[in-house]
């Protein structure tokens, strides 16, 4: 086959492909907005400041919220998605991220880093999340509903010391996503400063409790 022939090939080739694409046989891709809520966690007066190291473990989530979508509940019993928006990671990564950025900004923590990353530690944060959703509830705006359950581990005895479900909901300012990402913002702020501030207390508590055994007592 000469190079002219082939040439036109190509030609014709990309032709149709534009003709197709034209008259709409072809879809479109659909604009997509990626959104990052921001939680701002202060380090409280009342965190006691600990000398363990914490590890965080990737957050369990059922598979509709174990991804980028975002959840939006329009009536009671119906779970959709936003169409063309994203969360710029999947949930549990971004509250994983949040959660342990928190505990390195507080300095109140020895030691915090994800499980797997061959750093070992004293204590474990296992996390389950049941909400991460925009819920309307019958309202004109939605809510931008959390709930996750905490579970603080022993390493040392791999036993769950103490067991914490936290709980947040904050209205958003409208319908759009963008007020929505927003009021997740400040819920996840709520609920990760909650979270924080009880896993260094539960965790000292039970090393106060607790001590590890020395060199010598083994």
């Amino acid at each position: 086959m000469s190079r002219l022939t082939t040439h036109f090939r190509v030609l014709a080739c990309a032709a149709c492909v534009a003709a197709l694409t034209g008259c709409g046989i072809v879809p479109k891709k659909e604009p997509l907005s990626i959104y990052a809520p921001e939680a701002k966690v202060q380090a409280d007066a009342s965190w006691p400041t600990v000398r363990w190291q914490l590890q965080i473990p990737r957050p369990h989530a059922p598979e509709l919220l174990d991804s980028p979508r975002i959840v939006v509940r329009p009536t009671p019993g119906e779970m959709q998605v936003y169409h063309g928006a994203i969360w710029a990671q999947p949930v549990p990564d971004l509250v994983q991220d949040t959660v342990l950025h928190a505990f390195e900004d507080s300095g109140r923590i020895e030691g915090v880093a994800r499980r797997g990353t061959g750093v070992s530690g004293d204590y474990e944060l296992a996390l389950d999340l049941r909400r991460f959703d925009s819920d309307y509830n019958g309202g004109g705006a939605p809510s931008a509903e959390i709930e996750m359950t905490a579970k603080l581990i022993a390493n040392r005895t791999n036993q769950v010391i103490a067991t914490r479900t936290l709980k947040q909901s904050v209205p958003a300012a409208s319908t759009s996503v963008g007020d929505v990402s927003r009021a997740f913002g400040g819920a996840l702020t709520s609920a990760v400063q909650e979270l924080v501030g009880w896993t260094l207390a539960e965790g000292q508590k039970y090393d106060a409790a607790h001590p590890a055994p020395t060199a010598a007592a083994r």
